[in-house]
């Protein structure tokens, strides 16, 4: 076996897949989702073919030309990051038809009973694939090297509604024997079932699989884009207001990187236990509801799922180190273009302090300093940092130094033309660099940057009148002088980030209690102040910090304020605090994010 990608199981000599018409029926009283998936190869196989799942059970695995069963194995026991190799063996096939059940505890899904959504009413589920969790709910080779396209037929009940990262085909009724024995009949056509049907006619890596079901409703904010989420009037009205520039923001890309390829750019605000800010699915971007603040910052998270677009969706790297700089680079390129260059500098600095902050907490092991990592056996959720879109913006802004913005613009293009709906890996995009830009190797050291550890030396922390000031205003609260009401008069939600991210990591509590006393600073749940306030021991906020431990899943949030209560010694209260609450509401938090604190804790306590 010669394995494509080190968190798959995939075989490298094994032909990939290139299409798979799923029908998904939804059991909510049991969370769990019984599913048939027909794959299609790229060519007819003889011999062993190797799939990835992780706790399904796998009831058939049939030839669909003749319903007849293929022998195959799927061991019981699993590993802690690929989970389980289903192993198939065809004899001239070119398709499969896979019979399976995902578990309850799918590390893809998220089930929320109806005291854990906004409505209250109604359950509500969510996936989240990203990097190796679409095999938790149908068998797949779940790697980027494998780009598929796909139909999906999802069965739910009638009184809810479902999105998709892909083409809405239909809402119908049921219908006899379309199910592929993926469960009883009578179950898939009752009457208070309801099927949608959706399709992706672009191939897209596994990862950026992506669906919602719950009670839905929408706002319509521009001709590609439509605001959902649970059929909560605030939560809509509020996310319509954010995101209404949107088109403003899908035109300037395509200026910038060339057409949007994915006709539709909608949106979908998720409960609070969603773990990430956003997730670029094609066609429908997942946010957290905690970037609506009310002051168009959220509107920057959304060029970063945008930017995704042509650089992640668009063209995908091979393996799950995927380079996220890309995508950060061509954010801040967006949000120059509508909000302004200090916007865009306000960007870059409190992305700088961030990827600072990465090389301490990556000190005793900085393999993963680097852009193009070893993960052999390593779980990507255990590693994910900002180290890929902040060290891998710099690389491509020193690029941008070197050989000016116009002919990088023009390379930009090129790359993404060439390269669109592929799956390529670091050499390729090395070697069409140097190819198209020559010399750059003489002028900059691709291999430090690539190859090396840390920080490279011709990195750069921006510099702009308001940044400057600032890091100059923390710099003076360690003396001991806060800002006055005039020099923050101005300031939003990105301005004070910067500024608590650039404050010593303990001061006195009382000086704390100060600024939040001036400020509010603990009403807004900003996750540096909190994380100000454990770090000095200023217990007056850890009634604030156990509420936004317990209402937010999104890991922004959670690994670093529970990094923050349980690292370092003399911390036993803080400790027991953290295995409280985090017993609390784990329930509460996607299982991705379940996972993150549980490694935390156990590293520290």
């Amino acid at each position: 076996m010669a394995p494509i990608d080190p968190h798959s199981y995939t075989d490298s000599t094994h032909p990939l897949t290139t299409h798979i018409s799923l029908s998904l029926y939804f059991d909510f009283p049991s969370s769990t989702i019984s599913s048939a998936a027909l794959l299609s190869l790229s060519a007819p196989h003889s011999g062993d073919f190797t799939l990835d799942s992780r706790s399904l059970s796998i009831s058939a695995v049939l030839d669909p030309a003749t319903l007849n069963p293929l022998p195959f194995t799927h061991p019981t026991t699993h590993d802690a990051v690929l989970g389980q190799s289903v192993i198939v063996t065809l004899s001239n096939h070119s398709q499969l038809l896979i019979v399976s059940k995902t578990a309850p505890s799918s590390s893809a899904l998220q089930w929320l009973s109806p005291p854990q959504t906004f409505n209250k009413s109604f359950p509500f589920v969510y996936t989240q694939c990203q990097s190796i969790h679409a095999r938790s709910i149908f068998p797949c080779q779940d790697t980027p090297a494998a780009r598929i396209k796909y139909s999906a037929k999802l069965n739910i009940p009638r009184y809810l509604s479902a999105v998709m990262a892909a083409k809405h085909v239909d809402r119908r009724d049921p219908v006899s024997g379309e199910c592929y024995s993926a469960c009883d009949d009578s179950l898939w056509c009752g009457e208070e079932r309801v099927v949608e049907e959706f399709v992706m006619e672009q191939p897209v890596p596994p990862y950026l699989f992506a669906f919602a079901v719950g009670e839905l409703g929408f706002r319509e904010v521009g001709p590609r884009t439509k605001i959902y989420s649970e059929a909560v009037p605030g939560v809509l009205d509020s996310a319509a207001r954010e995101f209404a520039g949107t088109e403003e923001m899908i035109k300037v890309g395509e200026g910038l990187f060339g057409p949007y390829e994915w006709e539709r750019f909608d949106l979908l605000v998720l409960p609070p236990s969603f773990p990430y800010g956003g997730m670029e699915n094609p066609r429908m971007v997942f946010l957290t509801p905690t970037v609506i603040k009310g002051d168009a910052t959220g509107a920057q998270v959304v060029a970063h799922e945008l930017a995704h677009s042509w650089t992640g969706n668009l063209i995908t790297n091979k393996m799950n180190v995927e380079r996220k700089g890309f995508t950060t680079y061509a954010e801040r390129r967006i949000v120059e273009a509508v909000q302004g260059k200090e916007r865009a500098v306000l960007n870059i600095g409190i992305g700088w302090r961030g990827l600072v902050e990465e090389m301490e907490r990556f000190k005793d092991n900085l393999e993963f300093t680097k852009l193009k990592t070893n993960q052999e056996g390593i779980d990507p959720d255990d590693v994910y940092s900002s180290v890929p879109y902040e060290k891998g913006f710099q690389f491509l802004w020193r690029i941008e130094r070197q050989i000016g913005r116009p002919a990088f613009d023009e390379f930009l293009k090129k790359y993404i033309d060439t390269f669109k709906f592929q799956s390529i890996d670091t050499d390729m995009f090395l070697d069409f660099l140097k190819a198209n830009v020559p010399g750059i190797e003489d002028q900059i050291d691709l291999k430090v940057w690539i190859e090396g550890t840390g920080i490279p030396p011709d990195a750069m922390e921006p510099a702009s009148e308001i940044y400057t000031k600032i890091v100059s205003l923390a710099n003076e609260f360690k003396a001991g002088r806060m800002p006055n009401e005039d020099e923050v008069a101005d300031w939003g939600g990105q301005e004070w980030e910067l500024y608590l991210e650039n404050l010593p990591k303990s001061v006195e509590a009382s000086q704390v209690s100060a600024l939040d006393a001036r400020y509010r600073l603990s009403e807004s749940k900003d996750t540096a102040f909190l994380q100000l306030a454990i770090s000095s021991r200023c217990c007056n906020y850890y009634n604030e910090v156990e509420k936004t431990l317990k209402e937010v899943g999104r890991m922004k949030y959670l690994r670093p304020l529970y990094t923050a209560l349980v690292r370092g010694t003399g911390k036993e209260e803080e400790k027991v605090f953290a295995k409280r609450v985090f017993s609390e509401a784990c329930a509460c938090y996607h299982p991705i994010a379940q996972g993150v604190v549980e490694a935390i804790l156990a590293k520290h306590i």
